[in-house]
């Protein structure tokens, strides 16, 4: 007697048909969000292979919404310029594109937008739920823990661990910026931080305090800015009224960066003769400044990508680990190595 004929399954099915195994079971389960061309390459794999769907795996296909929300704490309309989120959306849409997932962008600042998302969690017109990491009120992450859809979140909230999230490596690339003034022989070195209630800006600035201490130097040189040139250049002229000694600055983002020498070139300060200046992001600015800014990178793109992953793989049944993404450090003419 011939031993029975094993089942084909549906990631051969995927795989004959040259589409991801989630669109293959949105297009066997009569699911939405499938273009026709695919439809059709999953119907003719299911018939040359002779797949027939799972009873169970039907039922929960077909439950599925076909969508992912990204939720962002912010209606400011230079969101949609700003390159550290654009970035992050298309990493995050690319990567649900793969997988043949729809993303709705929520913009939840306002009374109305918290409304709507509330809503649309409630609705189940989602099958999970992106956030950046919020600040302030965090309530992005209160309304992350009313749902029991599969939350990942950009960055993370201050003061907590959530299960799912994916992170720069913030207190490593704050380190390196120190270690590397401080390799330059800059011995009174300043920080322009950040907003303060956002765990990115904490984790950076204990990066930068963990270097300077064991260099056995000062790092009570700190000024906080809101991210932006003006912001930045605003804390850079305190810290040369307060300090006018200062011979480095590691400022938390390449646009307060930005002003910072803008700040400097005002004051008559030469940078790098007489001030050393070392940014974080690595954003196309960085390459643009007079002179040109030394930086810390993180690959904000592949940030929004991992995430959508991360995503894709709960949405799958499947329990990801949290994810630490390596930063690393760019130089250029605002902080260059010394001449040897």
């Amino acid at each position: 007697m011939e031993p029975p004929r094993r089942q084909p399954t549906l990631d051969e099915v995927a795989l004959l048909a040259g589409v991801s195994r989630s669109a293959a079971s949105r297009a066997v389960n009569n699911g939405p969000n499938v273009s026709r061309a695919k439809r059709d390459a999953v119907m003719k794999a299911v018939r040359d292979l002779g797949y027939v769907p799972n009873a169970t795996a039907r039922a929960l296909a077909t439950s599925h919404a076909g969508a992912v929300v990204l939720a962002v704490a912010n209606d400011d309309p230079a969101l949609f310029v700003d390159p550290f989120y654009a970035q992050i959306i298309l990493g995050v849409a690319a990567e649900l594109d793969r997988a043949d997932l729809d993303l709705t962008l929520m913009l939840a600042a306002s009374a109305q937008g918290r409304d709507r998302l509330k809503r649309t969690l409630r609705s189940r017109r989602s099958d999970g739920f992106l956030v950046i990491a919020p600040g302030g009120d965090d309530w992005l992450g209160a309304v992350a823990h009313m749902t029991d859809l599969p939350v990942v979140f950009c960055g993370r909230p201050l003061g907590a661990e959530p299960t799912w999230y994916v992170d720069a490596d913030n207190r490593g690339g704050g380190r390196l910026a120190a270690e590397h003034l401080i390799a330059l022989g800059r011995r009174r070195i300043a920080m322009i931080a950040g907003p303060m209630d956002l765990q990115s800006t904490v984790d950076r600035h204990r990066g930068f305090t963990d270097a300077m201490a064991v260099a056995g130097l000062d790092s009570s040189r700190i000024a906080t800015a809101d991210f932006t040139p003006h912001g930045g250049a605003l804390a850079m002229a305190r810290l040369l009224e307060r300090h006018p000694d200062l011979d480095a600055v590691f400022a938390g983002s390449d646009n307060m960066a930005a002003g910072a020498l803008g700040a400097l070139r005002a004051a008559g300060r030469s940078v790098p003769d007489d001030v050393a200046v070392v940014g974080f992001d690595d954003l196309t600015i960085a390459a643009q400044t007079e002179p040109d800014l030394t930086t810390i990178h993180q690959p904000i793109q592949a940030l929004g990508q991992e995430m959508a992953k991360m995503m894709v793989r709960l949405i799958a049944g499947e329990r990801p680990s949290p994810l630490i993404v390596p930063t690393h450090l760019v130089v250029r003419s605002s902080a260059p190595p010394p001449l040897r």
